[in-house]
């Protein structure tokens, strides 16, 4: 299989459990490192997937690559290499796709329910659940870019996850590690006493805990990866690691295409 690009904005913000899943499933990956100024590829031809992380920046600042990311997220969705944003990823996506990116009404930073919406859409992507306990950090949101269909929200953001195509943009954190969270947790600790309130959890409450969360939020990113997965086309080159029919975003693939071929059939006969 041909490798996932990951795009990374800061240091602090790389891709956690995404990394993990990955490498469990013999899953070729490259990251570029923004925040160390390396250069992005012109196009994302022989790519598997674009991976996008977060990043404490705004989508609309006028930093050096953030136009350049648009574009390769645009030759990307043009070429049908599947695109994953996480936070700043989603928000990324959704401007490149046509949707806005500002203010959300509140910050929101912690564990928080994540409702998904009653679309079967929803549960393609996170499984057979009405919600999850995500993680988030942010002050920004996104609208959708047409064609986007909602897939989940939560108490204080009204847009958590959209999915066009075989892409997805995602507004909480799902690539979260036990260490990332710590790791944030004390860099943020001015943010977290300057914004205390309803929406943002002190550190105690990020911290509490910890591992068994992380352990649910890894168990829902493997399920939503794995979908993710699903999105890449057929034909595309593979390589060394698991047998094609062994992956998970080929077994994932094949559910769907079995899934699609009963709906035809409901449509049909």
């Amino acid at each position: 299989m041909e490798p996932v690009l990951i795009v990374r904005h800061a240091r602090t913000e790389g891709p956690g459990h995404l990394a993990t899943f990955l490498d469990r499933h013999g899953i070729e990956r490259r990251q570029i490192a923004l925040d160390r100024g390396e250069r992005l590829p012109v196009d994302a031809a022989g790519l598997t997937g674009l991976a996008l992380m977060g990043g404490p920046m705004s989508a609309n600042d006028p930093l050096p690559w953030v136009q350049p990311v648009l574009a390769l997220i645009r030759d990307a969705v043009a070429r049908g290499v599947p695109v994953l944003g996480h936070c700043l990823g989603g928000q990324l996506l959704a401007r490149a796709l046509g949707g806005r990116v500002g203010p959300n009404p509140v910050r929101e930073i912690g564990w928080g329910r994540v409702d998904l919406e009653p679309d079967p859409l929803a549960r393609e992507w996170f499984g057979e659940r009405d919600h999850f306990l995500g993680f988030h950090w942010h002050g920004e949101t996104f609208t959708l870019p047409p064609g986007a269909v909602p897939l989940a929200r939560s108490r204080w953001c009204e847009r958590q996850a959209f999915a066009i195509g075989p892409h997805l943009g995602l507004q909480c954190h799902i690539e979260m590690t036990a260490r990332m969270v710590r790791v944030w947790t004390r860099g943020g600790a001015r943010e977290l006493r300057e914004h205390a309130g309803d929406s943002v959890q002190a550190a105690p409450a990020l911290l509490h805990d910890l591992e068994a969360r992380v352990g649910g939020l890894n168990r829902l990113a493997d399920r939503v990866y794995e979908r993710w997965l699903a999105g890449v086309p057929p034909s595309m080159p593979r390589g060394a690691g698991p047998a094609a029919d062994e992956t998970p975003g080929a077994r994932a693939a094949a559910r769907a295409r079995r899934t699609q071929s009963r709906k035809l059939s409901n449509c049909t006969g």
